[in-house]
């Protein structure tokens, strides 16, 4: 009994190791040859050019999944990591990073996930229709822009740019999900085949009886072969003379919704395009191939027409009522500025539907040369992606060593634990500009180390000078030597008494020697 009862735990133990080596055998390692967006003038570079791959330092990201893969276009994910990375189970500060690419006149098909997406527009311009209480919004997205789209709200995308690559990050909530297979799951709506739609699943009779349609009709179009979610696509509608259409949403319904509710409601039983009295008017447009038309009344079929007496409603009481427009990280002025930089931040009370996520939204730009001080994030995990330039990101482990020192460049992703402290400083070569993602939707409040506004100056005083062994006049000398807050100008001298204090503590990476920025 006695030798039972010990065998017990260690068994329970020994399964619990082979549990976590299956999940740590299954999880991908793909090329770093992969990373980035695809090889062409503005498009972030692969990493194989830039001559450097795995284990390039504990917080950066370089292990790239590809989600979708299609001729229309390509979805890669970026895993992020739990802290500590044993903590397999964890998914508190757990995001992922996903990287849309959309070539011209194409459509990611209507879908919903498992996971909430924040979207971020990098380059081009998308239109984007989703759910929103039951009723389709289509919003327009430029260069800057950030939408949010619940877990569960069906959307679609298209590339509207004229002849122009849509690139997109996005954050991909990771909290719900059970942290095994795929970063997160897809139910499409439309397609057959690959993939299927989750439609044609359900058996024949089901269906014929709930579309109260004939089995031709079911396989005419929702059995329709498609090649891939993201597919080619003509946004013209007949009639529509190719011009460009307004946003559609709540508060701001149009004529042709109206009619288009009207006849949902009248029409009867539903009919695929170029059939039927309801499309008598576009017989004459039958030869041209429009999937937009299928596509379109698809989507309108599953979350219904839009009911004239909730637009009216809305028309009175947009705030109360309309979708949220997105928020465009450019057209914003930025929370602090200085001649070294500035930075933007944005939480649940500058773009609220980030709060149903509980996630937050930044962007730095740094000149040559210029550091973000070292400081901590008291709440939240980050998640990085360089936009453009070159830099080097410095993480510290709560022991005071040095837990990573690497150059990042356009297209890598880095992420920060929360409460350790870290600083970026951009090369001398350029500006160094980044964009993320944190893990919160409360008002960050990061805790400065070093500068005019930093913990050290607050608190100056003889108990912190004390604590450093130091006489209070010197350490007060020295905390108030930087004028600067947040954003701090590069070191003055050559760099050679930081090479030399390297090597005095060992081997280190040389560090990077950064120029005087002139005020301007």
């Amino acid at each position: 009994m006695d030798r039972a009862a010990v065998m017990a735990p260690l068994l329970f133990l020994l399964l619990l190791l082979l549990a976590s080596g299956c999940v740590a055998a299954a999880a991908p390692r793909h090329d770093h040859r992969e990373w980035g967006w695809e090889e062409g003038e503005g498009e972030w570079r692969p990493e194989k050019e830039k001559g450097e791959g795995e284990g390039r330092g504990m917080f950066v990201l370089d292990r790239l999944e590809k989600v979708v893969e299609s001729e229309g276009g390509q979805v890669r994910v970026v895993r992020g990591q739990p802290w500590p990375p044993s903590a397999w189970a964890c998914r508190e500060g757990l995001m992922h990073i996903g990287f849309i690419t959309m070539e011209p006149k194409t459509l990611f098909v209507p879908q919903y996930l498992d996971s909430s997406i924040t979207l971020f527009v990098r380059r081009g311009e998308v239109k984007v229709g989703y759910v929103y209480k039951d009723e389709l919004v289509e919003r327009k997205l430029k260069m800057g822009d950030v939408l949010h789209i619940d877990a569960g709200s069906t959307f679609y995308m298209v590339n509207t740019g004229k002849g122009q690559r849509l690139q997109v990050i996005c954050s991909i909530d990771a909290s719900d999900s059970l942290g095994f297979g795929p970063p997160y799951l897809s139910f499409f709506l439309g397609g057959a085949g690959h993939p299927a739609s989750v439609l044609a699943g359900f058996e024949p009779k089901t269906l014929a009886v709930a579309f109260n349609a004939s089995y031709d009709d079911l396989a005419r179009v929702i059995l329709a072969q498609t090649r891939g979610p993201i597919v080619y696509y003509t946004s013209e509608e007949p009639g529509s003379g190719g011009e460009e259409k307004e946003e559609r949403g709540q508060g701001n319904g149009r004529d042709n919704d109206k009619q288009g509710a009207r006849r949902f409601r009248e029409g009867g039983a539903w009919r695929p395009g170029g059939r039927g009295e309801d499309d008598d008017d576009d017989d004459e447009c039958a030869d041209d191939a429009r999937p937009a038309w299928s596509w379109r009344k698809l989507v309108n079929r599953f979350i219904g027409g839009v009911n004239e007496d909730v637009t009216a409603e809305a028309n009175k009481d947009k705030k109360k009522g309309g979708a949220p427009k997105p928020f465009n990280l450019y057209d914003s002025k930025p929370g602090f500025r200085n001649t070294y930089g500035w930075t933007i931040a944005v939480d649940k009370h500058g773009y609220e539907p980030l709060k149903h996520s509980d996630t937050g939204v930044y962007l730095v730009n740094l000149t040559a040369g210029s550091m973000l001080a070292p400081h901590v994030n008291p709440r939240a995990t980050e998640y990085g992606v360089v936009l453009a330039g070159e830099g080097k990101i410095q993480v510290v482990f709560p022991n005071g060593s040095l837990a990573m020192s690497a150059t990042v460049r356009e297209g890598d992703v880095f992420w920060i634990p929360r409460y350790f402290p870290f600083c970026q400083v951009a090369a001398r070569g350029g500006p160094f500009e980044f964009f993320g993602f944190t893990t919160s939707a409360r008002r960050n409040r990061p805790q400065f180390l070093v500068g005019a506004s930093s913990v050290l100056r607050t608190m100056l005083g003889p108990e912190v000078a004390a604590g450093f062994g130091a006489r209070e006049e010197e350490f007060r000398e020295l905390v108030r030597k930087q004028e600067q807050a947040l954003i701090l100008p590069s070191f003055p001298d050559t760099g050679k008494e930081e090479e030399e204090h390297a090597k005095g503590k060992g081997k280190r990476e040389k560090p990077m020697v950064i120029e005087q920025v002139t005020e301007e």
